[in-house]
């Protein structure tokens, strides 16, 4: 007998829906599955395939459900409750355990044995949807299971199993750096035009092998190359007792730009003494690296400790027991940089932790350059292709009754914002006809503060006007992030708020509950004689200026289009823009930029204005 890996243990069944269970057997045998005192029988049909769909289901858990066929299986800890998909990117993939610099004590002890997840396997298909989901299991939040769960994902469910006190199971279908496009239906990407080129392509299996093969060609050579010239490797530069005098040296953390390091790619190896009481020595303890551009290995003492392949995530590194000793200790760090400026990220933290004490690693560390290369170039992620995941990932959860949809996107079509709002009401319509279980509620992130280092300071301010025109999208909320995120970390960790501010919309749009779920959002405008009075929509019990004090964050513009800051004042439902140098405002604009520290518009009920502009069309 074939089932779903969907169907296992742990599993979490949509309450108030039907529930299609199926799977695949000997044509013509039958089926009976048992469930909660009931049976529900079927016939496989001439290639094997049965389902049958099971009502009426008793919320709660944990039961057992009984397949019979060929052979018997018994599924076991099965929960009915409330059941979310998880879409998006890598800010609705990050895992738990990438936030617990802000929210350990957040999850510290975690024991929510009715919240479960589910991630779907991350495979891309280019010749049409695939069936069934094969690989993946149910886990709980219980214990160190909780680290593996979405971020948001879980605080979400946090928040919705305490106020409703039912289970609630997350199906995650998310890929990190995935564009909108590659969750949609091929028969939406040709209708809307200017992908049929690439979606040919894509079909022609021989030519994906090839870019792959010579993608991974590419990459063995240039590794391969790199450790044989790298100077630090041969002669050992991770050595506690490697000479190091006569390297130079540089302030960690920072950018290589505008040093003898800028336009440098290859290895560069990084030293830094530190010294330890004789109570401190042999303890284990955390070497914490901020993020690192583009990857590096540790070592301490000349022991590894950690290593890292690409530039996101944050080097928290273990250092175990009998490694630190009494008096000087040695950390080295080879870094690589493959395709961007190398660099040590400010403002993130770069420190030893040990026995309850902290040594700060900021300042002077000395450096000697392992080799010189040639760029590496990028290889092809075939995941952000078109349709590909939608195929790969969507359409074979499709028979998961659910009560609706998270998603957080975006950063991936931030570069070519122009007409996202089509494509994720396209991509809305296609996953709702996927399911054919009606308008059920869509909910998603705009995208937080960060400052992607642009010339442009407010190059990611048109996706996110994108995001907040798709509300029209019926059934659908939007989490405002924009005092979520961190301006040097593309990944911020505080998932927390964004999932709380989901399960608001989620209380509100779903569950029915009179409750403000919204920061102020862009009615409209009026000119008047000097100034223009904005209007909001979601004013809550009042607008207020978040830490007193004066608004910020808005600008005016005359007939010639130029904006200039703006003195705001609140004025009931709306805020009155003005600025001495434009005598005739036309258009106001809010927030409008990649990091807008100034913006401070919330309602009385803590939540933020969302940015826009009345110019944008």
């Amino acid at each position: 007998m074939k089932l779903s890996s969907l169907l296992s243990d742990g599993m979490v069944l949509q309450r108030k829906a039907k529930i299609r269970i199926g799977g695949g057997t000997d044509p013509g045998r039958p089926v009976r599955v048992s469930f909660q005192g009931r049976s529900f029988e079927a016939v496989a049909d001439a290639s094997g395939r049965w389902s049958v769909t099971l009502d009426g289901l008793q919320e709660g858990g944990p039961f057992e459900m009984v397949i019979a066929a060929d052979e018997e299986r018994v599924i076991r800890d099965v929960l009915v409750g409330d059941v979310w998909v998880l879409g998006g990117q890598s800010n609705m993939e990050l895992p738990v355990r990438r936030t617990l610099d802000r929210l350990a004590d957040e999850v510290r002890g975690a024991d929510y044995p009715f919240i479960r997840q589910f991630n779907v396997p991350q495979i891309y298909n280019f010749h049409g949807p695939r069936d069934e989901v094969q690989g993946g299991r149910w886990i709980a939040a219980t214990g160190d299971g909780v680290l593996d769960f979405s971020a948001v994902g879980f605080f979400f469910a946090r928040r919705i199993h305490e106020r409703l006190g039912v289970p609630v199971g997350l199906v995650m279908a998310a890929v990190g750096g995935t564009p909108v496009e590659s969750w949609m239906r091929e028969e939406t990407l040709r209708r809307i035009g200017g992908y049929d080129e690439e979606l040919d392509r894509l079909k022609n299996d021989a030519w994906v092998a090839d870019v792959q093969a010579r993608d991974a060609a590419r990459n063995e050579a240039w590794y391969r190359t790199l450790n044989e010239r790298d100077a630090g490797t041969a002669q050992g530069w991770h050595r506690e007792e490697t000479d190091d005098a006569g390297w130079a040296v540089r302030d960690i953390p920072g950018s290589w730009r505008a040093s003898e390091l800028d336009g440098l790619f290859g290895a560069v190896w990084f030293r830094r003494e530190f010294h330890l009481p004789a109570d401190l020595a042999g303890k284990e303890a955390k070497l914490m690296l901020g993020t690192i551009v583009d990857a590096d290995d540790a070592y301490v003492n000349g022991i590894p400790v950690g290593s890292t392949a690409y530039r996101y995530p944050p080097r928290r590194y273990a250092i175990p027991a009998g490694v630190l000793k009494t008096g000087r200790n040695v950390i080295a760090v080879r870094v690589l940089a493959t395709h961007n400026t190398g660099e040590f990220v400010p403002d993130m933290p770069y420190k030893l932790v040990i026995g309850g004490r902290e040594i700060d690693l900021s300042g002077k560390w000395r450096y000697r350059i392992g080799t010189r290369m040639e760029r590496l170039e990028p290889q092809t992620f075939f995941q952000y292709r078109p349709a590909g995941m939608y195929n790969g990932m969507i359409a074979p959860i499709r028979h998961v009754a659910m009560t609706g949809v998270l998603w957080y996107q975006g950063e991936s079509n931030a570069g070519r914002p122009a007409g996202y709002r089509r494509l994720f009401r396209e991509m809305v319509r296609d996953w709702r006809e996927t399911w054919g279980i009606g308008e059920f509620p869509f909910l998603f992130v705009q995208l937080a503060n960060f400052d992607p280092g642009d010339p442009d300071p407010a190059s990611w301010a048109p996706i996110r006007e994108e995001q907040r025109l798709s509300l029209d999208v019926p059934n659908s909320a939007m989490a405002v992030a924009i005092d979520c995120g961190e301006y040097n970390d593309l990944h911020p960790q505080d998932k927390k708020t964004v999932g709380e501010r989901l399960a608001l919309c989620a209380r509100r749009l779903a569950y029915g509950e009179d409750i403000v779920a919204s920061g102020p959002l862009f009615k409209g405008m009026e000119r008047r004689a000097g100034s223009i009075r904005v209007a909001f929509d979601h004013v809550g019990s009042g607008l207020v200026a978040r830490g007193g004090g004066e608004l910020g964050g808005f600008e005016v513009c005359g007939a010639d289009g130029r904006f200039v800051p703006a003195r705001a004042t609140i004025d009931g439902d709306g805020v009155i823009v003005s600025s001495p140098d434009v005598p005739e405002p036309v258009h106001v604009r809010y927030a409008w930029r990649n990091h807008p520290a100034d913006a401070n518009l919330y309602n009385r009920e803590g939540l933020p204005a969302s940015p826009f502009s009345s110019a944008y069309e």
